[in-house]
Parts: structure tokens; C-alpha cells; sequence
């Protein structure tokens, strides 16, 4: 094909991703904003296409100079964009989300006392009464719960049908599950509030349950090492995940002067944040329970160590990340 040819066929391409690169470098801080871009990377891999032929088949220097100009120039947008996304997104879960928690105080404290005062009542009373289990849970549920944590189990904390998972497996299936819970715990909040109320209270009661029951057959041994070092992380983001809930319902039952659609914008808007940060806190936990809480070569002593140092750090990170930022709070 001749160079002319060459150069009709595309110029238009070239005139779109000109115009595409040019809006990049005036406007670095809004690419996210402008829907257009995000013909960028594909046209990006065209051109560079182009550059290769232009180069193979001889073509005269401006023209392959220009090409490689526009691909070196597409390549700093792209790297710049992925490097903006990651400082956005450390960015957020350094600072941001911490804020975020900090700022709903009051939710948050709400959901955690919806969370954890049935948890500790559940595990009290199962202690003392045998018989306080049976009242939440089937016996089918509280035999497969015994076996899990039964110390003769080779990989505790797992069912029977998973006990030749790989940790890799039980990590997804870790993900699925906790991720599963948070979503539902916040969506349930446009339930007037009442799904997220019942999902707080129901899985506290139930963790309780199994806590308490377990501890009195003997088998803490087996359960708590194993649940200590992820518990900071999964506890929590689950609190977190029914804050964000009833700030939903907050903008349905208590929009203010402002309409209910407007309120629930509003707050919708605050809310992902908690579960954005939620489900960040959740992948975490999961990588820990599936490759250390497992782990049958650890001491006890090492992962309760390793739980109360967690809880040290989720502690200090909700309370202080983010307050020498701007806006901090």
C-alpha cells in the first residue's frame, strides 16, 4: 500500500485520538469524567499498529516520527491514568474512608451496638444454657458447626465437603460469602432501615451462638485461635456495611427540608464509601482466614498475638487515619 493511501484511510483515526490525547493533557484531573475517553486505550493500540506498519514498510520519517510522537504522548496518558487510580484509591482507604467512618459516627456506633450487643448476650447465654442454641439454629446446622471446630478436624473451620479445598479456593469462597453479607446488610437499608436491622441482630446472634456453644464444649481451642486473626477486619466492615444501611434509611424516614429522592442521593452517595471501604476490609480478612487462620503449623499464642494486634491497628486506623488531611475530621 502506498504511503498516501496509508495516510487517507486513517486520518480520521488519527484526527479522533489527536483531538482524545490533546483533551487528556489539558484536563489530566477530569479523564474520569469524560465519557469520550474511554475510546482512548483502544485507539491508543490502533495507532501503535499503525507506527509498526509505517516503520515495516518504509514510510517517509515525519510520518513515522509523527506516529511515534502520538504513541509516545498516548502512553504517558495511560500510565498516568492507572498511576492516578491507584494514588486515588490509596488515597481513599488511607484517608478518605477512614473519614468517611469518622463522619457517621453515630450510625456507625449504632450498627456496631445492633451488631455486637446480641453477639455477647447470644455468647453468654450459650455458655451457661445448652439448650439456648437449639432456639436459633437446626441440629443439623449445630452438628456441621461442631465439626468444623472439633480438634480432631484436620483443617479447622472448614465443612466436611471442603476439607480437600485448596487455601486458594476458600479464599474466593471466603470473599463470596463475607462480600455477600455486607451487600445485603447495606441494600436491605432501603427497607426502611429493617433489613439491615434484622441482618445486624441475626448474624450477631448467631456468631454469639456459635461462640458461646462451642466454648463450652471444649473446643475454643480450635475456634478461637482460628477466628482471632481475621475477626478485627470482618467484624467490623460488617458494622460498617449496616451503617451504610441505615444512612439509607435515614434519607427515607428522615429526609429533612429535602425531598426523599434528593436525601437518598445524598446519603446513597456517603454510603458506598462505607461499603466501598467495607468490601476492602473483607477481601483482607479473607486473604487472612484462608491462609493464617487455617494454618495448623501456627502456635495459638502466635495468632492470638497476631488477633489483638489487628484490633490495635482497625482501632487506630478508624481513629486517626486521615485527620492531617484537608477536610479531615
Amino acid at each position: 500500500m502506498k504511503q498516501q493511501q496509508f495516510e487517507t484511510g486513517r486520518h480520521r483515526m488519527w484526527k479522533e485520538y489527536r483531538a482524545l490525547l490533546e483533551q487528556l493533557e489539558r484536563s489530566p484531573g477530569r479523564r474520569d469524567r469524560l465519557s469520550p475517553l474511554q475510546r482512548f486505550p483502544r485507539l491508543y493500540r490502533r495507532i501503535c499498529g499503525h507506527y509498526a506498519l509505517a516503520r515495516s514498510r518504509g514510510y517517509s520519517s515525519s510520518l513515522t516520527e509523527d506516529l511515534h510522537d502520538l504513541v509516545r504522548r498516548g502512553y504517558q496518558q495511560l500510565y498516568r491514568s492507572r498511576l492516578d487510580w491507584l494514588r486515588q484509591t490509596l488515597a481513599f482507604l488511607s484517608a478518605g474512608f477512614p473519614r468517611a467512618v469518622r463522619g457517621h459516627a453515630g450510625v456507625f456506633w449504632l450498627a456496631a451496638a445492633l451488631f455486637f450487643g446480641p453477639m455477647l448476650i447470644m455468647a453468654l447465654g450459650c455458655h451457661q444454657d445448652e439448650e439456648l442454641i437449639y432456639s436459633l439454629l437446626d441440629r443439623q446446622d449445630i452438628a456441621q458447626l461442631e465439626s468444623m471446630y472439633d480438634p480432631t478436624n484436620r483443617k479447622p473451620g472448614r465443612e466436611a465437603d471442603r476439607q480437600a479445598d485448596t487455601d486458594f479456593a476458600m479464599f474466593g469462597f471466603y470473599v463470596m460469602n463475607n462480600v455477600g453479607i455486607a451487600f445485603r446488610t447495606f441494600a436491605s437499608g432501603l427497607l426502611l432501615g429493617l433489613g439491615s436491622l434484622f441482618i445486624l441482630i441475626f448474624n450477631g446472634l448467631v456468631i454469639g451462638a456459635a461462640a458461646g456453644h462451642l466454648t463450652r464444649l471444649g473446643y475454643g481451642g480450635t475456634f478461637w485461635p482460628f477466628v482471632s486473626g481475621h475477626s478485627a477486619l470482618e467484624l467490623t466492615a460488617i458494622a460498617v456495611s449496616g451503617a451504610a444501611g441505615l444512612l439509607l434509611a435515614a434519607a427515607l424516614l428522615a429526609p429533612g427540608r429535602r425531598r426523599r429522592l434528593d436525601a437518598l442521593q445524598r446519603n446513597a452517595r456517603e454510603a458506598v464509601k462505607l461499603v466501598t471501604g467495607a468490601l476492602a476490609m473483607l477481601v483482607l480478612a479473607a486473604i487472612i482466614e484462608a491462609f493464617w487462620s487455617s494454618a495448623t503449623g501456627i502456635e495459638p499464642a502466635m495468632k492470638y498475638l497476631f488477633g489483638g494486634i489487628c484490633w490495635l491497628l482497625m482501632i487506630a486506623y478508624l481513629s486517626l487515619a486521615g485527620r492531617g488531611s484537608a477536610g479531615a475530621a
